[in-house]
């Protein structure tokens, strides 16, 4: 398999699936990280998309950076890949199985939303090899689960399982073996029935109000929320919420 088919885009009932590819167990080589960044990139250019699902083939979500590739000159992309899904204008769902660690767990928190089966392990092992977490794990990990249990997870290298990573909050729902997928597909689904623009701004308000002071966010929402009050979407589902329809969306 070439390095430009390393990830798979597929689109379906207005969910882009963005599945990585790159057997034996989904490592992130240069052509996966391009790849989700121009999946992602379609799925956010695309009018029927609503939503997106990232997903890894076969045994593992991703199973981290490929260690081949360490000491390899190579230049720095403008963009990080876990900057782009965390940046994606539209939702993106993480399906969790088999391992997610190092920069696998990095893309993951990346996302907006994570579903994982049982069997999933979960980690930032990067210690263990003298690194640390450079795709946002730092960073992002600490708002999900806490000071205390971030450094935990990093200073130690430890994988947790899926049992964990709820009950820490670092994943939101566990689901039955082989139904990760399917269950992030419904959430997608779910997501993509809702207004567009009211999506787009809802999650813009939170993901760029969680860098800011308080104040600072809720004029950033104040200011979203004044924005929606002109378009048309808003005016449509007063109407379908008074006629006890289902809103017919625009996107305007």
């Amino acid at each position: 398999m070439s390095e430009a088919q390393v990830v798979r885009y597929e689109v379906e009932d207005g969910i882009a699936v963005i599945t990585v590819d790159n057997p034996p167990v989904n490592a992130l080589g240069p052509g996966v990280r391009e790849g989700i960044i121009e999946s992602v990139e379609k799925g956010n250019a695309d009018p029927n998309v609503s939503a997106m699902v990232l997903i890894g083939a076969g045994r593992s979500f991703i199973a981290g950076a490929d260690i081949r590739q360490f000491g390899k000159p190579r230049p720095q992309p403008a963009r990080r890949s876990t900057d782009v899904l965390d940046d994606s204008a539209k939702p993106v769902v993480a399906a969790i199985h088999g391992y997610a660690l190092g920069g696998g767990l990095e893309h993951a928190l990346a996302c907006n939303y994570r579903i994982a089966v049982p069997s999933a392990k979960v980690g930032l092992p990067e210690v263990l090899i003298g690194v640390l977490p450079g795709g946002g794990g730092t960073q992002r990990l600490p708002r999900l689960v806490g000071r205390g249990k971030a450094l935990e997870m990093i200073l130690t290298g430890a994988r947790i399982p899926a049992a964990e990573a709820l009950r820490i909050g670092l994943v939101e729902r566990m689901v039955p073996a082989g139904e990760a997928l399917k269950a992030a597909h419904e959430l997608a689904r779910t997501i993509a029935e809702k207004a567009p623009i009211a999506l787009r701004y809802a999650k813009e308000s939170v993901v760029k109000g969680l860098g800011m002071a308080l104040e600072d966010g809720l004029r950033l929402e104040g200011d979203l929320s004044t924005l929606l009050r002109t378009t048309e979407d808003r005016v449509e589902g007063a109407k379908a919420f008074i006629e006890k329809r289902k809103p017919r969306w625009t996107g305007k």
